[in-house]
């Protein structure tokens, strides 16, 4: 069964400095229809102004993945990491028994654009951690990249989670199969352009809620990049 979600659905926070579309509950935005699928608690897409940010704020046992589009996301913890993260970079930060980071956009003149995903982890009280990969556009095209899994193979992260997380660019005639769990559930979140899952045509800021099925098909891209998980029930 697939259920969509469409981008006009999600919660919506401007703050200024921060316009944020929330598929799940979270922070000021709450629906009890939507408090996550699977293990998928939070996907936030979030635009941050120029000189703005994120201060020091705190996490606890929660797989938090950072995918940046554009810009550049500067990342500063209390383990010591003081990165830049890039387009094309997957961040995994494992905040187990509890980290404190802060989040900023220093692209000067340039808005930073990314995606915020917690998914809940399978292990509590570790120590925190954090890893960072680059995902060349080439190794997306025409395919469902592996990039966060709890083995951390090749161009993934590795989550402490019963999860996996693929990220694909589609256009035209390219296409791709997954095969699904029906006895798992499956979350596909199209980040732009358009793409054709299992025949339902979905556009930038959609979503389709996947579960009892058994195999996931991509297909008719129009410029698209999508996000695809695949989730504990």
């Amino acid at each position: 069964m697939l259920t969509l979600r469409s981008s006009g659905e999600r919660g919506y926070a401007d703050h200024g400095w921060l316009k944020s579309f929330h598929s799940f509950s979270f922070a000021g935005y709450y629906d009890p229809a939507h408090m996550g699928w699977g293990n998928l608690r939070v996907i936030n897409e979030d635009r941050i102004a120029p000189g703005t940010g994120f201060g020091t704020h705190g996490h606890r046992d929660m797989e938090i993945i950072s995918y940046v589009l554009s810009g550049n996301l500067a990342h500063k913890d209390s383990m010591g990491n003081v990165k830049g993260i890039p387009p094309g970079d997957v961040q995994r930060m494992s905040a187990g028994k509890g980290v404190m980071h802060s989040e900023f956009n220093h692209a000067e003149g340039q808005q930073t654009h990314f995606f915020q995903i917690w998914i809940e982890p399978n292990v509590t009280g570790i120590e925190p951690s954090y890893e960072q990969k680059t995902v060349p556009a080439i190794a997306k095209r025409g395919q469902l990249q592996l990039i966060a899994s709890p083995k951390g193979e090749g161009h993934a992260v590795q989550i402490s989670a019963d999860a996996a997380l693929y990220a694909g660019l589609f256009d035209g005639d390219e296409s791709a199969t997954l095969a699904l769990n029906p006895a798992r559930k499956a979350y596909v979140h199209v980040i732009q352009g358009q793409l054709s899952v299992n025949g339902q045509v979905l556009h930038a800021g959609d979503a389709a809620l996947i579960e009892g099925e058994n195999q996931l098909t991509l297909s008719q891209g129009q410029s698209a990049e999508v996000l695809v998980f695949d989730l504990a029930p």
